[in-house]
């Protein structure tokens, strides 16, 4: 073989992608097939195969084509996906790339949902003003379903566990077929009548085709005239239909409408145990408080009763006569005591007797100034004689009497030491009497002693 005839893998998918491209069919085809090894992706994209008992295709839906898909893709579910079939070129497989995806059969059925869905919208059925409340504790609760199926056994084990003694009352109705819908209308009426808690509506999974009698809109004129709370539980989670507008409450399984419709009676009689026990607790504190009240107005009673004040006010007018008797012989005792001091005052101050002891007093006055004065003259005179005797004692004048006396240099500062005279030097020598013009002829300094020795 020629060297030029082998190709790389790369280009051969390159190739074989190419074919695929200039393909008009392929760039926009519809394929129908069964739903298998789905898979979404956390980035948002879906995975999976569609197949047909002769074969299988890969797919792939992109987060970005996700807008238009209104259901959640689940295992075995008939499908026609639209989209391009091209190659991936890495690992050199074809898929479908799909653009749309629909359920296959339910085109028409799915239009009647929502032209049945926007009539009544707009007609008022599901607005939250007709929504009636759900009771809190529900004693007897209606079923409208089939009575051979898996919704009735799951509402009736939940029931029977969260309260035993709730009552169910069962209409057995057909819930698929063309006579399903006459048949939950009249289950719906019936028990309507019976003067019932709460009605549940519903019935277990299935297909778009086996739930529509809940999609009729007669079911649904039922359910909004019923004058008992409704709630609805039609299929799984993922399934919604008519009924479930316009119930008074929606759930999303047999088994969660139960648990909504059936209140649990182990926590209700526990918090009916907890609020008994605060009740009575309330009740003692209560009674005790109108007791405690009781005695205080007993012992108020006996404290304001008429005798009583009578008494009192008996006494505290005999301590204020007391008082008032006491405070006057005080007052009387006071009064005649000043006029006895009055009387003995103006007997013994006479004007001329009083001008006499003023006069002595003055008198006397004026020989302790004078006898003051005195002292502190000798006390001065004493204290300069002895400052003036201090200061004699520290005068130069006297320090040079003696044949002693004071050396200064040219400049007129003392000489204190040899070491700052010069030969030749002239100085001023200054004695008691007067003062001497000298030179210095001669320095001879003397040296300090060590240990008692001689000159150095």
């Amino acid at each position: 073989m020629a060297e030029a005839s082998i190709y790389s893998v790369a280009q051969v998918n390159s190739y074989i992608r190419n074919m695929f491209t200039q393909d008009f069919l392929l760039k926009r085809i519809s394929v129908r097939g069964e739903i298998s090894n789905c898979k979404y992706h956390t980035a948002g994209h879906i995975y999976f195969t569609l197949k047909d008992p002769s074969g299988t295709l890969s797919a792939v839906m992109f987060s970005g084509q996700r807008r238009g898909l209104s259901f959640q893709l689940q295992e075995g579910q008939q499908v026609v996906v639209t989209g391009t079939i091209d190659v991936y070129e890495r690992d050199g497989r074809y898929q479908l790339y799909a653009k749309e995806i629909r359920k296959d059969g339910i085109g028409g059925l799915y239009e009647r949902f929502v032209k049945l869905r926007d009539e009544l919208e707009e007609m008022g059925l599901f607005a939250k003003e007709y929504k009636q409340p759900i009771p809190k504790y529900a004693r007897t609760v209606g079923i409208v379903t089939a009575s051979t199926g898996a919704a009735i056994r799951d509402i009736v084990n939940i029931a029977s566990r969260r309260n035993p003694y709730v009552q169910l009352v069962l209409y057995p109705a057909l819930v698929q077929g063309e006579s399903a819908k006459y048949s939950i209308v009249r289950g719906i009426r019936a028990l309507d009548r019976l003067g019932l808690d709460v009605i549940i509506v519903g019935r277990g999974g299935g297909s778009i085709e086996d739930l529509w009698a809940f999609n009729e809109e007669m079911v649904a004129q039922a359910i909004f005239d019923c004058q008992t709370p409704v709630i609805s539980a039609v299929g799984h989670e993922t399934d919604v239909t008519i009924a479930d507008y316009v119930a008074d409450l929606r759930a999303p399984t047999p088994s969660a409408a139960a648990e909504l419709a059936v209140f649990d009676y182990r926590q209700f009689a526990e918090k009916l145990d907890v609020t008994r026990a605060a009740l009575i607790r309330g009740m003692e504190r209560n009674v005790e408080r109108r007791r405690y009240r009781i005695e205080q107005a007993k012992m108020r009673l006996a404290m304001s009763s008429p005798q009583g004040r009578i008494n009192d006010m008996r006494q505290q007018l005999a301590d204020a006569q007391e008082r008032m008797h006491l405070v006057s012989e005080r007052r009387l005792t006071e009064c005649r005591h000043r006029l006895a001091l009055a009387d003995g005052r103006i007997r013994t101050n006479s004007p001329e007797r009083l001008i006499g002891e003023r006069r002595r007093q003055l008198s006397d006055s004026r020989e302790r100034m004078r006898g003051a004065v005195e002292r502190q003259i000798l006390e001065k005179r004493h204290r300069l004689a002895l400052d003036a005797g201090r200061l004699d004692g520290l005068s130069p004048l006297k320090r040079l009497s003696g044949g002693f006396g004071f050396v200064a240099d040219e400049t007129g500062r003392a000489v204190e030491s040899v070491r700052s005279l010069t030969v030749g030097q002239t100085l001023d020598v200054r004695f008691a009497d007067g003062r001497a013009r000298t030179r210095v002829e001669e320095i001879e300094e003397r040296s300090a002693q060590i240990g008692g020795g001689g000159e150095k």
